[in-house]
Protein backbone atom coordinates (compact mmCIF):
# COMPACT_ATOMS: atom_id res chain seq x y z
CA UNK A 1 0.00 0.00 0.00
CA UNK A 2 1.28 3.45 -0.93
CA UNK A 3 1.74 6.12 1.74
CA UNK A 4 0.94 9.77 1.11
CA UNK A 5 3.90 12.15 1.22
CA UNK A 6 2.39 13.74 4.33
CA UNK A 7 1.85 10.40 6.06
CA UNK A 8 4.01 11.31 9.07
CA UNK A 9 2.19 14.64 9.47
CA UNK A 10 -1.14 12.84 9.46
CA UNK A 11 0.12 10.38 12.07
CA UNK A 12 1.27 13.26 14.27
CA UNK A 13 -2.23 14.73 14.13
CA UNK A 14 -3.82 11.45 15.24
CA UNK A 15 -4.97 9.99 11.93
CA UNK A 16 -6.43 6.51 11.63
CA UNK A 17 -6.01 5.15 8.12
CA UNK A 18 -7.98 3.22 5.52
CA UNK A 19 -7.23 1.85 2.07
CA UNK A 20 -8.47 3.58 -1.07
CA UNK A 21 -7.35 2.15 -4.42
CA UNK A 22 -4.01 1.03 -3.02
CA UNK A 23 -3.33 4.23 -1.04
CA UNK A 24 -3.19 4.50 2.73
CA UNK A 25 -5.33 7.58 3.43
CA UNK A 26 -6.64 9.18 6.64
CA UNK A 27 -10.11 7.89 7.53
CA UNK A 28 -10.45 10.26 10.50
CA UNK A 29 -8.43 12.02 13.19
CA UNK A 30 -10.29 10.60 16.17
CA UNK A 31 -13.80 11.95 15.64
CA UNK A 32 -15.24 12.05 12.11
CA UNK A 33 -18.45 13.73 13.28
CA UNK A 34 -16.51 16.58 14.90
CA UNK A 35 -14.50 16.95 11.69
CA UNK A 36 -17.75 17.12 9.70
CA UNK A 37 -19.08 19.93 11.90
CA UNK A 38 -15.75 21.80 11.79
CA UNK A 39 -15.99 22.02 8.00
CA UNK A 40 -19.59 23.21 8.29
CA UNK A 41 -18.78 25.89 10.84
CA UNK A 42 -15.18 27.04 10.37
CA UNK A 43 -12.52 25.48 8.13
CA UNK A 44 -11.01 22.06 7.53
CA UNK A 45 -8.10 20.65 5.55
CA UNK A 46 -7.82 17.28 3.80
CA UNK A 47 -5.11 15.53 1.82
CA UNK A 48 -6.46 14.31 -1.55
CA UNK A 49 -3.06 13.64 -3.12
CA UNK A 50 -4.07 10.05 -3.93
CA UNK A 51 -6.73 11.20 -6.42
CA UNK A 52 -6.08 10.26 -10.05
CA UNK A 53 -4.57 13.03 -12.18
CA UNK A 54 -3.53 12.99 -15.84
CA UNK A 55 -1.52 15.60 -17.73
CA UNK A 56 -2.29 15.79 -21.48
CA UNK A 57 0.25 17.54 -23.71
CA UNK A 58 1.05 17.79 -27.42
CA UNK A 59 -0.27 19.76 -30.39
CA UNK A 60 -3.41 17.60 -30.71
CA UNK A 61 -4.25 17.53 -27.00
CA UNK A 62 -7.48 19.56 -27.24
CA UNK A 63 -8.64 18.13 -30.56
CA UNK A 64 -8.02 14.56 -29.43
CA UNK A 65 -9.68 14.88 -26.03
CA UNK A 66 -12.61 16.83 -27.50
CA UNK A 67 -13.44 13.86 -29.75
CA UNK A 68 -13.69 11.27 -26.98
CA UNK A 69 -15.02 12.87 -23.78
CA UNK A 70 -18.63 13.86 -23.10
CA UNK A 71 -18.27 17.61 -22.54
CA UNK A 72 -17.16 20.50 -24.75
CA UNK A 73 -13.68 21.77 -23.88
CA UNK A 74 -13.14 24.00 -26.91
CA UNK A 75 -14.54 27.13 -25.19
CA UNK A 76 -12.18 26.78 -22.21
CA UNK A 77 -9.58 29.49 -21.77
CA UNK A 78 -6.55 29.26 -19.51
CA UNK A 79 -7.75 29.26 -15.91
CA UNK A 80 -11.07 27.49 -16.57
CA UNK A 81 -12.31 23.97 -16.05
CA UNK A 82 -15.37 21.77 -16.66
CA UNK A 83 -16.76 18.45 -15.55
CA UNK A 84 -16.81 15.64 -18.07
CA UNK A 85 -17.16 11.91 -18.35
CA UNK A 86 -15.89 9.17 -20.58
CA UNK A 87 -18.66 6.90 -21.82
CA UNK A 88 -18.99 3.49 -23.39
CA UNK A 89 -20.55 3.33 -26.85
CA UNK A 90 -23.82 2.51 -25.08
CA UNK A 91 -23.57 5.75 -23.10
CA UNK A 92 -22.62 4.27 -19.73
CA UNK A 93 -20.13 6.11 -17.51
CA UNK A 94 -16.64 4.64 -17.31
CA UNK A 95 -15.18 7.63 -15.46
CA UNK A 96 -16.02 11.12 -14.23
CA UNK A 97 -13.44 13.88 -13.93
CA UNK A 98 -12.66 17.58 -14.17
CA UNK A 99 -10.70 19.04 -17.08
CA UNK A 100 -8.56 22.14 -16.46
CA UNK A 101 -7.13 24.27 -19.26
CA UNK A 102 -3.56 25.12 -18.27
CA UNK A 103 -2.60 26.69 -21.59
CA UNK A 104 0.23 24.46 -22.80
CA UNK A 105 -1.48 21.37 -21.37
CA UNK A 106 -4.72 19.96 -19.98
CA UNK A 107 -5.04 18.47 -16.52
CA UNK A 108 -7.65 15.83 -15.70
CA UNK A 109 -8.58 15.20 -12.07
CA UNK A 110 -10.82 12.29 -11.08
CA UNK A 111 -13.92 13.02 -8.99
CA UNK A 112 -13.73 10.11 -6.58
CA UNK A 113 -11.32 7.34 -5.71
CA UNK A 114 -11.24 5.18 -8.85
CA UNK A 115 -7.54 4.43 -9.26
CA UNK A 116 -6.25 4.29 -12.83
CA UNK A 117 -9.67 3.81 -14.45
CA UNK A 118 -9.69 7.11 -16.36
CA UNK A 119 -6.13 6.70 -17.66
CA UNK A 120 -6.72 3.11 -18.81
CA UNK A 121 -10.00 4.02 -20.53
CA UNK A 122 -8.63 7.03 -22.42
CA UNK A 123 -5.35 5.36 -23.38
CA UNK A 124 -7.19 2.95 -25.69
CA UNK A 125 -8.21 5.91 -27.85
CA UNK A 126 -4.73 7.42 -28.13
CA UNK A 127 -3.99 6.13 -31.62
CA UNK A 128 -0.63 6.03 -33.36
CA UNK A 129 0.15 9.33 -35.05
CA UNK A 130 -1.93 11.45 -32.68
CA UNK A 131 0.18 14.34 -31.43
CA UNK A 132 -0.91 14.01 -27.82
CA UNK A 133 0.64 12.41 -24.77
CA UNK A 134 -1.00 11.32 -21.52
CA UNK A 135 0.97 11.08 -18.30
CA UNK A 136 -0.43 9.90 -14.94
CA UNK A 137 0.84 12.53 -12.54
CA UNK A 138 -0.68 11.86 -9.09
CA UNK A 139 2.84 11.25 -7.82
CA UNK A 140 3.98 14.64 -9.13
CA UNK A 141 1.24 16.77 -7.59
CA UNK A 142 0.13 17.17 -4.02
CA UNK A 143 -3.55 17.94 -3.57
CA UNK A 144 -4.87 19.70 -0.46
CA UNK A 145 -8.54 20.53 0.01
CA UNK A 146 -9.45 23.50 2.21
CA UNK A 147 -13.18 23.64 2.98
CA UNK A 148 -15.63 25.58 5.09
CA UNK A 149 -17.00 29.10 5.60
CA UNK A 150 -13.50 30.41 6.38
CA UNK A 151 -11.73 28.54 3.57
CA UNK A 152 -11.46 31.55 1.25
CA UNK A 153 -10.31 33.69 4.19
CA UNK A 154 -7.52 31.26 5.00
CA UNK A 155 -6.39 31.11 1.38
CA UNK A 156 -6.41 34.91 1.19
CA UNK A 157 -4.30 35.14 4.38
CA UNK A 158 -1.76 32.62 3.05
CA UNK A 159 -1.66 33.49 -0.66
CA UNK A 160 -2.99 37.07 -0.84
CA UNK A 161 -5.58 36.06 -3.46
CA UNK A 162 -9.37 36.27 -3.32
CA UNK A 163 -11.05 33.01 -4.30
CA UNK A 164 -14.57 34.05 -3.32
CA UNK A 165 -15.39 35.65 -6.67
CA UNK A 166 -14.15 32.77 -8.84
CA UNK A 167 -16.78 30.64 -10.55
CA UNK A 168 -16.83 26.87 -10.06
CA UNK A 169 -13.74 25.10 -11.46
CA UNK A 170 -11.95 28.32 -12.28
CA UNK A 171 -8.42 28.55 -10.93
CA UNK A 172 -5.46 30.82 -10.35
CA UNK A 173 -1.78 30.03 -10.74
CA UNK A 174 0.26 31.40 -7.84
CA UNK A 175 3.76 30.96 -6.47
CA UNK A 176 3.91 28.76 -3.38
CA UNK A 177 6.96 27.11 -1.84
CA UNK A 178 9.10 28.34 -4.74
CA UNK A 179 6.94 26.76 -7.46
CA UNK A 180 3.69 27.39 -9.30
CA UNK A 181 0.59 25.97 -7.63
CA UNK A 182 -3.02 25.93 -8.81
CA UNK A 183 -5.77 27.28 -6.55
CA UNK A 184 -9.09 25.87 -7.79
CA UNK A 185 -12.62 26.78 -6.73
CA UNK A 186 -13.73 23.17 -6.46
CA UNK A 187 -16.82 21.24 -5.31
CA UNK A 188 -16.38 18.54 -2.69
CA UNK A 189 -18.36 19.28 0.48
CA UNK A 190 -21.12 21.72 -0.46
CA UNK A 191 -19.33 24.49 1.46
CA UNK A 192 -16.65 26.83 0.13
CA UNK A 193 -14.09 24.40 -1.31
CA UNK A 194 -10.62 25.35 -2.53
CA UNK A 195 -8.31 22.71 -3.99
CA UNK A 196 -4.59 23.41 -3.98
CA UNK A 197 -2.62 21.44 -6.56
CA UNK A 198 1.02 21.77 -5.57
CA UNK A 199 4.18 20.28 -7.11
CA UNK A 200 4.94 17.37 -4.80
CA UNK A 201 8.28 18.69 -3.55
CA UNK A 202 6.57 21.80 -2.17
CA UNK A 203 3.63 20.02 -0.54
CA UNK A 204 5.09 19.85 2.96
CA UNK A 205 5.98 23.56 3.00
CA UNK A 206 2.47 24.55 1.89
CA UNK A 207 0.87 22.21 4.44
CA UNK A 208 2.96 23.76 7.23
CA UNK A 209 2.16 27.30 6.07
CA UNK A 210 -1.59 26.61 6.02
CA UNK A 211 -1.39 25.27 9.57
CA UNK A 212 0.74 28.16 10.81
CA UNK A 213 -1.94 30.63 9.68
CA UNK A 214 -5.00 28.43 10.06
CA UNK A 215 -4.72 27.22 13.66
CA UNK A 216 -5.88 30.59 14.99
CA UNK A 217 -8.92 30.27 12.69
CA UNK A 218 -9.82 26.83 14.06
CA UNK A 219 -8.33 24.81 11.18
CA UNK A 220 -9.18 21.11 11.61
CA UNK A 221 -7.90 18.10 9.65
CA UNK A 222 -10.63 15.90 8.23
CA UNK A 223 -10.51 12.50 6.64
CA UNK A 224 -12.36 10.32 4.16
CA UNK A 225 -15.26 9.56 6.51
CA UNK A 226 -16.10 13.22 7.08
CA UNK A 227 -15.71 13.99 3.38
CA UNK A 228 -18.20 11.23 2.61
CA UNK A 229 -20.84 12.54 5.01
CA UNK A 230 -20.32 16.10 3.82
CA UNK A 231 -20.61 15.32 0.12
CA UNK A 232 -23.65 13.09 0.78
CA UNK A 233 -25.46 15.84 2.69
CA UNK A 234 -24.68 18.13 -0.25
CA UNK A 235 -26.06 15.57 -2.72
CA UNK A 236 -22.85 15.41 -4.76
CA UNK A 237 -22.39 12.13 -6.69
CA UNK A 238 -18.92 10.74 -7.29
CA UNK A 239 -17.24 8.31 -9.64
CA UNK A 240 -17.21 4.71 -8.50
CA UNK A 241 -20.08 4.39 -6.08
CA UNK A 242 -22.66 6.61 -7.82
CA UNK A 243 -21.34 7.20 -11.33
CA UNK A 244 -20.32 3.97 -13.03
CA UNK A 245 -21.19 1.61 -15.87
CA UNK A 246 -24.74 1.17 -14.56
CA UNK A 247 -25.47 4.84 -15.25
CA UNK A 248 -26.00 7.07 -18.31
CA UNK A 249 -25.22 10.77 -17.53
CA UNK A 250 -28.79 12.12 -17.84
CA UNK A 251 -29.87 9.62 -15.18
CA UNK A 252 -27.45 11.30 -12.76
CA UNK A 253 -28.84 14.82 -13.38
CA UNK A 254 -25.64 15.88 -15.18
CA UNK A 255 -27.38 17.87 -17.93
CA UNK A 256 -25.60 21.16 -18.50
CA UNK A 257 -22.75 20.05 -16.26
CA UNK A 258 -20.83 17.07 -17.59
CA UNK A 259 -22.03 16.35 -21.12
CA UNK A 260 -22.78 18.30 -24.27
CA UNK A 261 -25.63 17.76 -26.70
CA UNK A 262 -24.25 20.20 -29.25
CA UNK A 263 -20.53 19.57 -29.72
CA UNK A 264 -20.74 16.61 -32.11
CA UNK A 265 -19.86 12.97 -31.92
CA UNK A 266 -18.13 11.19 -29.04
CA UNK A 267 -18.52 7.65 -27.68
CA UNK A 268 -22.04 7.29 -26.27
CA UNK A 269 -23.26 10.61 -27.71
CA UNK A 270 -26.08 9.05 -29.74
CA UNK A 271 -27.54 7.38 -26.65
CA UNK A 272 -27.40 10.59 -24.62
CA UNK A 273 -28.90 12.66 -27.46
CA UNK A 274 -31.71 10.14 -27.98
CA UNK A 275 -32.61 10.35 -24.28
CA UNK A 276 -32.83 14.12 -24.60
CA UNK A 277 -34.87 14.05 -27.81
CA UNK A 278 -37.41 11.49 -26.68
CA UNK A 279 -37.40 12.15 -22.92
CA UNK A 280 -36.56 8.50 -22.36
CA UNK A 281 -34.47 8.74 -19.17
CA UNK A 282 -35.42 5.51 -17.41
CA UNK A 283 -34.30 6.38 -13.87
CA UNK A 284 -33.02 9.39 -11.93
CA UNK A 285 -30.59 10.06 -9.11
CA UNK A 286 -32.51 11.05 -5.96
CA UNK A 287 -31.91 11.56 -2.28
CA UNK A 288 -33.46 9.19 0.25
CA UNK A 289 -33.91 9.20 4.00
CA UNK A 290 -33.92 5.65 5.36
CA UNK A 291 -35.31 4.32 8.63
CA UNK A 292 -32.94 2.54 11.02
CA UNK A 293 -29.47 3.15 12.36
CA UNK A 294 -27.37 1.20 9.83
CA UNK A 295 -26.76 2.61 6.31
CA UNK A 296 -27.64 0.13 3.55
CA UNK A 297 -24.74 -1.10 1.41
CA UNK A 298 -24.01 -0.04 -2.14
CA UNK A 299 -26.38 -1.88 -4.46
CA UNK A 300 -29.13 -2.45 -1.90
CA UNK A 301 -32.43 -2.87 -3.77
CA UNK A 302 -35.23 -0.30 -3.72
CA UNK A 303 -38.86 -1.47 -3.71
CA UNK A 304 -42.27 0.06 -4.16
CA UNK A 305 -44.49 -2.44 -2.35
CA UNK A 306 -43.43 -5.76 -3.93
CA UNK A 307 -41.95 -4.23 -7.10
CA UNK A 308 -38.19 -3.75 -7.40
CA UNK A 309 -37.65 -0.23 -8.76
CA UNK A 310 -33.95 0.61 -8.34
CA UNK A 311 -30.94 0.57 -6.05
CA UNK A 312 -28.95 2.55 -3.49
CA UNK A 313 -25.58 3.84 -4.69
CA UNK A 314 -24.25 5.49 -1.48
CA UNK A 315 -25.49 5.78 2.10
CA UNK A 316 -24.24 7.26 5.40
CA UNK A 317 -25.61 8.37 8.72
CA UNK A 318 -25.97 12.14 8.50
CA UNK A 319 -24.35 14.04 11.40
CA UNK A 320 -26.53 17.08 10.66
CA UNK A 321 -29.88 15.27 10.38
CA UNK A 322 -29.29 12.39 12.78
CA UNK A 323 -30.70 9.89 10.30
CA UNK A 324 -29.52 7.63 7.51
CA UNK A 325 -29.40 9.32 4.09
CA UNK A 326 -28.70 7.78 0.73
CA UNK A 327 -28.33 8.46 -2.96
CA UNK A 328 -30.21 6.06 -5.19
CA UNK A 329 -31.52 5.43 -8.69
CA UNK A 330 -35.23 4.55 -8.74
CA UNK A 331 -37.26 4.35 -11.93
CA UNK A 332 -38.53 7.77 -13.00
CA UNK A 333 -42.11 7.10 -11.81
CA UNK A 334 -40.77 6.85 -8.27
CA UNK A 335 -38.59 9.98 -8.09
CA UNK A 336 -41.00 12.65 -6.83
CA UNK A 337 -40.06 14.08 -3.40
CA UNK A 338 -42.17 12.42 -0.73
CA UNK A 339 -42.48 9.10 -2.58
CA UNK A 340 -42.47 6.17 -0.14
CA UNK A 341 -40.16 3.27 -0.96
CA UNK A 342 -38.34 0.59 0.99
CA UNK A 343 -34.72 -0.57 1.01
CA UNK A 344 -33.78 -4.23 1.30
CA UNK A 345 -30.57 -4.71 3.27
CA UNK A 346 -29.16 -7.01 5.94
CA UNK A 347 -32.05 -9.42 5.50
CA UNK A 348 -34.78 -6.86 6.17
CA UNK A 349 -36.61 -3.99 4.54
CA UNK A 350 -36.52 -0.46 5.89
CA UNK A 351 -38.84 2.40 4.94
CA UNK A 352 -37.32 5.10 2.74
CA UNK A 353 -38.62 8.44 1.47
CA UNK A 354 -37.47 10.36 -1.61
CA UNK A 355 -36.03 13.77 -0.71
CA UNK A 356 -35.05 16.90 -2.62
CA UNK A 357 -31.29 17.39 -2.95
CA UNK A 358 -29.26 18.70 -1.26
CA UNK A 359 -30.22 17.20 2.09
CA UNK A 360 -28.53 20.10 3.90
CA UNK A 361 -28.12 23.55 2.36
CA UNK A 362 -24.94 25.54 3.02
Amino acid sequence: MTHLRLYDDHVQRGASFMEQQGWNVPAHYGDAVAEHHAVQRTVGIMDLSHRGKILVTGDDRVKWLQRIISNDILPLTTGEGVYSGFLTHKGHMLSYFRVYQLGASLLLEDVGEIGDRTFLALRKFLLYGTKATMEPCADNWGHLLVSGPQACGLIKAVCAVDMASLKLLSFLSVEMAGDRALLIRSEETGRCDVSLLIPANGLKAVWDRLWAVGETMGLTPFGAQALETLRMEAGIPKAGSDLNEQIVPPEANLEGKAFSLAKGCYPGQEVVARMDTYGSVRRRLVGLTVDGAVPPPHGAKLFSDAREVGWVSSAVRSPSLGTVIALGFPLRDFTAPGTSLSVEAHGARKAATVQTLPFVSP
